[in-house]
């Protein structure tokens, strides 16, 4: 092969590379946060990348504003999030958009108080101190819960402490109590009880839930992504649905999700029971992402106003939801 050859030779085939490069989806990065739910399995046996046809690098934070901060910075295209960090995100005009709400949560964030700490009703958390993510949902839902008792925040002990932090302080008896999530939650409670949790708070009027988001331009370049990673977390909680009763401490599906998430498996059913799921006809209802959830983030923010978490509100937040990428 003459020089001349060899080097169209090779053109060809470094265009070829490229050509078959482009024709590639691109790697897609994911984070989550660890609550406990029915997707967590559907990630764990890797059905999203069956669907999508891409490698996925899925991340796991301690909290929505680290999963918020990864995806303002553009190194996270989606993100699982609750309500409280979402609302402030929005606030701060973040161009995200909620195609998916994974969950509205009941007994599987709670306030757990330790045994020995001298707190026995809700006036003893007077002085106390109370460790909580900050912005996360278990943090709107105490402070939901501090407004219902008539407790100045300000009169509270509340520390900024993500939920791996928590278990730690608690072993080390650094604080009297945690609003929280699992897998901490289901080890702190193990030592203390529990004086409310956010299906009580939302109750009293406060409600929190939990979302899928995803960056605003990766969502315009990419819907059919958006909407099978929307398919396949439904057809996961459908799965959940129909077989609950069977997703017992020593089943499949509940070793997968506490293998995952580092909770313990004995632990999972309970804590999959305290909260509910959405179907696909519930997601575009009015209730949900048909506009419910809009107002529930408009509340959310006005909420986190008053408390001085966030500076201003918006008029709107329905760009900040959608329901196009359900299907039918």
């Amino acid at each position: 092969m003459t020089k001349k050859n060899w080097i169209a030779h090779v053109s060809v085939a470094l265009g070829f590379v490229a050509f078959s490069l482009a024709g590639q989806a691109a790697d897609l990065t994911i984070g989550y946060i660890t609550g406990i739910d029915p997707v967590k399995r559907a990630i764990a046996d890797g059905e999203y990348e069956k669907a999508i046809g891409t490698k996925i690098d899925w991340r796991q934070f301690d909290a929505g504003p680290a999963v918020l901060a990864a995806m303002a910075s553009g190194d996270v295209q989606i993100g699982n999030l609750g309500s409280s960090p979402l609302a402030a995100a929005a606030s701060r005009k973040m161009p995200l958009v909620a195609f998916i709400v994974t969950s509205q949560i009941r007994s599987s964030e709670a306030l757990v108080v330790r045994d020995g700490s001298g707190i026995v009703n809700p006036q003893d958390l007077i002085g106390k101190k109370i460790a909580v993510p900050f912005v996360s949902t278990s943090h709107y839902s105490l402070l939901g819960a501090l407004k219902h008792w008539n407790i100045d925040p300000r009169k509270v002990n509340i520390v900024n402490l993500t939920p791996l932090q928590i278990t730690a302080a608690w072993k080390r008896g650094d604080i009297d109590g945690a609003f929280t999530w699992s897998p901490a939650l289901g080890e702190i409670r193990k030592s203390g009880k529990i004086l409310t949790d956010a299906g009580q708070v939302s109750d009293w009027g406060s409600p929190t839930f939990e979302v899928w988001v995803a960056r605003k331009d990766f969502a315009e370049k990419h819907p059919d992504v958006v909407a099978k990673f929307a398919k396949v977390s439904l057809a996961a909680i459908a799965d959940y649905t129909a077989h609950r009763s069977e997703w017992t401490a020593d089943s499949a599906p509940v070793k997968t999700i506490a293998r995952f998430t580092g909770a313990n498996a004995a632990d999972v059913p309970e804590l999959l029971d305290g909260s509910h799921f959405p179907t696909a006809a519930e997601q575009k209802s009015p209730a949900l992402l048909g506009g419910g959830t809009v107002t529930a983030i408009a509340n959310t923010s006005e909420f986190l106003k008053e408390q001085g978490k966030i500076e201003s509100v918006l008029p709107d937040y329905s760009s900040y939801v959608s329901d196009k990428f359900i299907g039918e």
